[in-house]
């Protein structure tokens, strides 16, 4: 799955994992969405350390465009401080290949779950959202194409920045 490991950063969507999308703890996937990144540095971490490190070690104008997305969609998240969440997010399960987080979004009915995993040379985030009502949908529907942009720029420079951090 990984390919070639580079240092580049360079981010592509891929199929979800079958693997992956067992770990998620959603009743239902209405969406679901997997893009990875190929790092030669991708067992210095945990799965857990690279979620923290790429979301809540990004710049701070980047945290707060992110967070201001996600309240945008009603995602109910904790305090960005907090040191048991991840930038306001619940570690719902983890283990040094993979990290879940989680969300709730009871306003429009959204329910997401990123997932970490590191593979070999690789790294690779999921992203799930079960969608209850007509009107998450339809929101989704519209916002789909940003998250997959905001995903591919935030975790290609997150591992970037992580790699020269150490």
């Amino acid at each position: 799955m990984s390919g070639q490991a580079t240092s580049s950063g360079e981010v592509r969507q891929v199929a979800v994992p079958a693997d992956a999308r067992m770990l998620s703890t959603l009743s239902r996937i209405d969406y679901s969405d997997a893009h990875l990144v190929d790092t030669v540095r991708a067992r210095d971490r945990t799965a857990e350390d690279w979620v923290r490190a790429i979301l809540a070690g990004a710049p701070n104008h980047v945290r707060r465009t992110l967070r201001s997305g996600w309240a945008s969609l009603g995602i109910q998240l904790g305090p960005a401080d907090d040191p048991e969440l991840v930038l306001g997010w619940e570690v719902r399960r983890s283990a040094p290949d993979f990290a879940l987080l989680t969300a709730a979004g009871a306003r429009l009915g959204l329910h997401g779950e990123v997932l970490m995993m590191r593979r070999e040379r690789s790294l690779l985030l999921a992203t799930f959202v079960q969608l209850g009502n007509p009107a998450a949908r339809a929101v989704w529907t519209g916002v789909a194409p940003g998250h997959r942009q905001v995903v591919r720029h935030v975790l290609g420079s997150g591992v970037r920045h992580a790699a020269v951090d150490g």
